[in-house]
């Protein structure tokens, strides 16, 4: 088994941070606005409720509440930071990034601030970013945030969808180490499955208003059996690529976090990869669907069982398609 280079210098994680919002919205509350059942909700997806943020709030009040999390829980002083990435496919708006805006609510002046959209991929892809950063020995305190407020974009009358969509946020803290953290990835896209999974309106191609005739389009539409074909193949072909490259088996792994999109999926690329039962993290049950903030919320809800030492995979498959892999060290 190979788990590191000698002399190599990692990004390790150094505190996880979440924030879920109050507001639930459970397979109860959707048997009463279309034809389904918690009993159909269950058995296809695993989703039994989803957290809904509030109305006057947007992604960036929950990433700052997520940071805030961290930073108190790990004793971080914010002014460290020297890079701040989020990953969200629902910024507040279009421009400024919203990693602008969250850097503005915590007060932080003088920070590399931007945003990166790979769908349900995306902590995935600024997780490796991040790393890179610390890797350059150019940063040394980059937070990697994974953010959406999915919900506003649901359409509460569309079964495929609503059943499976929730709000939330994580965040991780890279710093050097040394000892071990990131070890590798895994990231690829193709731009051709984009009409299976997208949100097409309100960019430059479809700009919305309140008026327009073609306003179903601020929806997000998937066409769920092509989606869910495509995330078990591509997930687990880039779980295999990392250990291949690392010399690794599934043995070698503790924990397998995958993206939590539909349990189905979960099951499906833990049989591919035939991880042992109860290496495959999942909190899907109560909080769906969270898009970049699945993993770091996977993580987040499970850090009892995750030790120091413990080789943890994630893998992602989102809108694109994108897709991938990482490979880390805990170091906490």
């Amino acid at each position: 088994m190979s788990v590191g280079v000698p002399n190599r210098l990692y990004a390790a994680i150094t505190g996880i941070g979440g924030y879920i919002p109050a507001n639930t919205r459970s397979n109860s509350d959707l048997e009463k606005i279309c034809d389904t059942s918690d009993e159909w909700i269950v058995k296809r997806t695993g989703i039994k409720e989803r957290r809904i943020l509030e109305e006057d709030l947007a992604t960036s009040d929950m990433a700052v509440r997520a940071i805030e999390d961290l930073a108190a829980k790990y004793n971080k002083n914010l002014h460290d930071i020297d890079a701040l990435l989020v990953a969200t496919s629902t910024p507040d708006m279009p421009m400024p990034a919203t990693a602008n805006i969250i850097a503005d609510k915590l007060g932080l002046d003088n920070v590399w601030a931007f945003d990166m959209n790979a769908a349900c991929s995306g902590f995935l892809y600024a997780l490796d970013l991040g790393a890179s950063l610390i890797e350059t020995r150019r940063y040394k305190n980059v937070l990697v945030v994974g953010a959406d407020n999915i919900s506003t974009y649901v359409d509460i009358h569309d079964r495929s969808t609503n059943i499976l969509f929730g709000d939330g946020a994580g965040v991780v803290w890279l710093e050097p180490s040394t000892e071990g953290g990131i070890m590798d990835a895994y990231l690829r896209s193709n731009g051709s499955g984009r009409s299976f999974l997208n949100i097409e309106g309100g960019g430059s191609l479809y700009p919305m208003d309140a008026e327009d005739a073609m306003a179903d389009k601020r929806f997000l539409k998937q066409d769920g059996k092509t989606v869910f074909k495509h995330a078990v193949q591509s997930m687990s072909d880039a779980c295999f690529q990392v250990m291949d490259r690392n010399g690794l088996t599934i043995n070698d792994i503790n924990w397998l976090v995958p993206h939590q999109a539909n349990q189905r999926i979960i099951d499906a690329v833990g049989r591919a990869l035939d991880i042992p039962e109860g290496r495959a993290l999942s909190n899907i049950e109560y909080l769906g669907n969270t898009i970049a903030a699945t993993i770091p919320l996977c993580i987040w809800q499970n850090l009892k069982q995750i030790k120091t030492g413990d080789l943890v995979m994630l893998t992602a498959f989102g809108a694109g398609f994108s897709w991938g892999a990482s490979l880390f060290k805990w170091m906490i």
